[in-house]
């Protein structure tokens, strides 16, 4: 059998923190067991579902590095949604019902009222012939529903949850197609996975009923359903599911300065054993990855975290793989000067600002003569080799400073800081012309 996983969203938004993590968990997997990973846009709804939604979808996925290995769009599947539904129609496991949402809501309020679960009574099963044909004539509409088996147990072992038990009796019948004859998840959903060859679906804690219903869908299609591993939710710091993660997407990623490999990091280990670490290589992300690793607590998604990540990524991440972020002219050299001293890469333009120059050096007046004798120590020093050491030997060796005494004053002419990357690495960066400029005193 081929491991083949699916992300499947829905086009009617961006892609956020909270949907990225299932897309990134399923992608994993497949990669682990030497599969597929598919992606299936889920666009049956035509009033919400737009198309730069799904450019969207494709392209934050592709930011990523979350490539699918092929696509499917449930809009251009409806003739193979109709012919399941219309088999199961015939045998039975799908019915017609007519009530109204307001009729719906008042009958959950009567249940309540009477302290009864908010189950649906399977009245539309107890109309007649004789009944439906009125309504019909009427011009009413039905919606239909899946037939649940009360006989059957439900029962599968979560690949992370462990054994799960339902009782298909103590759960409504779950509507599949609204009277307007659009679809709802839950039968289209089974039918693709089904049709994909969908082995293994990850996905979160909030569908395990939806699973326990799919399983009877799958059963009653007859066909084996895949393995399923549901995943704690992710909380925001404080705790709580958070409507905030909700709205956290790639574009506000993008423009914080968070790269990638940092996001993909943090959420690959949230919710497992295994410690939040700054790996960029996704080689060991893979190995690493084990269903038997996820806890049942909720993962704590936290910005602090991902800040101090992204930082400590970016401490890593080579030449080639930021190049088209640098600024003109900033090769491989400046960027291993400057990258310890980054948590964005887009601060490595001010760095190269400080080599390019020009800057508003600071001397403080009594150091004026230490540096007037630095540009003089600076015109005879080797160049080629290590001008950092070189000087600041020359000058301990000629004033007597040592310490922040002496490194300091030149830090300040020569990049007009007090702080950044080591000077070893960025006066040679700065260069003869343009350090003797700066320590000069001015006319």
């Amino acid at each position: 059998m081929t491991v083949t996983t699916r992300f499947a969203p829905s086009p009617t938004g961006t892609l956020h923190v909270g949907n990225i993590r299932p897309a990134l968990q399923n992608w994993l997997l497949a990669k682990k067991l030497g599969g597929r990973f598919m992606l299936r846009i889920d666009d049956t709804d035509p009033e919400r579902s737009e198309e730069r939604f799904v450019d969207s979808i494709r392209a934050d996925l592709a930011w990523l590095g979350l490539e699918p290995d092929g696509e499917v769009r449930q809009s251009q599947r409806f003739d193979l949604y109709q012919a399941r539904f219309d088999a199961l129609l015939a045998a039975g496991r799908i019915y017609p019902a007519y009530e109204t949402a307001q009729e719906l809501d008042l009958k959950r309020k009567i249940a309540a009222g009477r302290g009864l679960p908010p189950i649906y009574d399977r009245a539309a099963l107890a109309l007649s012939d004789a009944e439906r044909a009125t309504l019909a004539r009427d011009g009413v509409q039905p919606h239909y529903r899946f037939k649940l088996d009360h006989q059957t147990p439900i029962d599968w072992d979560d690949l992370i949850r462990g054994p799960q038990k339902f009782d298909a009796a103590t759960m409504s019948d779950p509507v599949i197609r609204r009277a307007d004859g659009t679809w709802l998840y839950m039968l289209p959903s089974a039918i693709d996975d089904a049709d994909m060859g969908i082995s293994h679906v990850m996905r979160g804690e909030d569908h395990v009923s939806n699973t326990a219903l799919q399983l009877q869908m799958f059963a009653a299609m007859g066909v084996a359903p895949p393995r399923f591993a549901h995943a704690a939710l992710l909380v925001g710091t404080e705790g709580k599911l958070s409507k905030r993660l909700g709205s956290i997407g790639v574009e506000a990623f993008r423009e914080k300065g968070i790269e990638p490999e940092a996001i993909i990091a943090l959420l690959a280990r949230l919710g497992t054993s295994d410690p939040i670490e700054p790996i960029a290589d996704r080689a060991q992300l893979i190995a690493t990855f084990d269903l038997g690793r996820f806890g049942r607590a909720p993962a704590r998604f936290d910005d602090a975290e991902l800040e101090t990540l992204n930082a400590k990524i970016i401490h890593q991440l080579d030449f080639a793989r930021v190049a088209s972020q640098l600024p003109a002219g900033m090769d491989d050299a400046t960027w291993q000067a400057v990258r310890p001293n980054l948590k964005r890469i887009a601060e490595a333009a001010d760095w190269w600002r400080v080599i390019e120059g020009p800057i508003e050096a600071i001397a403080a007046a009594e150091d004026h003569d230490f540096l007037a004798q630095a540009a003089l120590l600076a015109e005879s020093i080797d160049w080629a080799g290590d001008p950092w050491h070189a000087l600041t030997a020359a000058l301990k060796a000629a004033t007597g400073r040592g310490g922040k005494a002496l490194f300091l004053p030149l830090r300040r002419a020569l990049t007009g800081l007090d702080h950044g990357p080591d000077m070893a690495a960025l006066l040679p960066l700065i260069g003869r012309a343009r350090a003797l400029a700066r320590l000069s005193p001015p006319d």
